[in-house]
């Protein structure tokens, strides 16, 4: 399954909020520096969708805020 998610970085708390069809906002504590963020934001979407942070990967837009997430 592929999404498209909106990241937000240097926030208050890391959730998740689904905006319709395939698109989620992600908001992570981490800072945007070193892959801190990108990293959490796998974290944070193998939890919300029950499966292990190695069926996660970014496919599209590693170092934008606009992402394409496959989870297998």
């Amino acid at each position: 399954m592929r999404i498209t998610i909106k990241v937000k970085p240097n926030a208050r708390e890391t959730k998740i909020e689904p905006l319709g069809g395939n698109v989620y906002k992600v908001s992570v504590k981490e800072p945007p520096k070193e892959s801190r963020a990108n990293y959490a934001v796998l974290e944070a979407l193998a939890e919300y969708f029950d499966v292990g942070i190695s069926h996660v990967r970014i496919v599209s837009g590693l170092t934008a805020k606009n992402k394409i997430v496959e989870i297998i």
